[in-house]
């Protein structure tokens, strides 16, 4: 091959080279390969099930504020749509209703109350230990619980007649046990009176802890802790002086 032929081959290649660099990018360099955290946040930025969750949780806690202050029957959907800052009809993409959100509410509040239940009772503490452990627990999820507490106190009877609630009674029927169970175990051992009703002893000490929510405001005088402290003195020890 003469030299000008060889010269025309190696340009022709360059060439080439030029073309199929540049026009699969529009002329533009060729583009840098994306990192997983890219990609990651370019799927989240269009909507993935992780974003999509933290959407519904915001929903969940702003739809919880509204019904501890308003009252769940009060509070219209869109007055909880307002506060996220959404119409309406964005909210159904969520949830189907009210009743689906409050459902949220109450079944989460019950399962990690009968968790932790069911914790204190497996320490197997004595049944003054036990009860203790129980209200502390109880006057515990005033805070984090305020909006599933302020529904049971307001809008128990309209939610129990709807069957999507029908575990609300079932799983009152579980937590009933279980203090009444501690209660009849410091009777049989002879630490707590045997002249008292057990299930009257747990619903009157029941209504005494969550009737607390419509008074107790976080950040006075007393937080739960001290709540549940003075509660068990009073308890165990009654108002007279011995």
């Amino acid at each position: 091959m003469s030299t000008r032929s060889h010269e025309q081959a190696v340009g022709s290649k360059r060439h080439n080279e030029r073309v199929a660099t540049t026009s699969t990018n529009s002329g533009r360099p060729a583009a840098k390969p994306r990192t997983s955290g890219e990609g990651v946040s370019r799927r989240r930025a269009k909507g993935s099930p992780a974003l999509a969750s933290e959407r519904r949780e915001h929903l969940v806690k702003l739809a919880a504020e509204l019904f501890a202050k308003k009252g769940f029957q009060a509070t219209t959907v869109r007055e909880i749509a307002e506060e996220a800052g959404i119409l309406s009809g964005s909210l159904y993409h969520h949830f189907d209703s009210k009743e689906s959100i409050v459902d949220e509410i109450l079944s989460v509040f019950f399962t990690e109350l009968m968790a932790a239940y069911r914790a204190a009772i497996d320490e197997g503490g004595t049944p003054q230990e036990t009860i203790a452990a129980l209200v502390r627990i109880a006057f515990g999820t005033l805070e984090p619980h305020r909006a599933a507490i302020t529904v049971m106190q307001n809008d128990w009877n309209y939610l129990k007649g709807l069957d999507r609630f029908a575990y609300l009674t079932k799983s009152e029927d579980e937590v009933e046990k279980l203090w009444v169970g501690a209660i009849k175990d410091g009777q049989e051992v002879g630490l707590f009176r045997e002249d008292i009703d057990p299930k009257l002893t747990y619903r009157m000490i029941r209504d005494t802890i969550w009737v607390a929510i419509r008074w107790y405001q976080p950040g006075g005088k007393f937080n739960a802790k001290g709540l549940a402290d003075h509660y068990i003195k009073v308890l165990f020890d009654g108002i007279c002086t011995h």
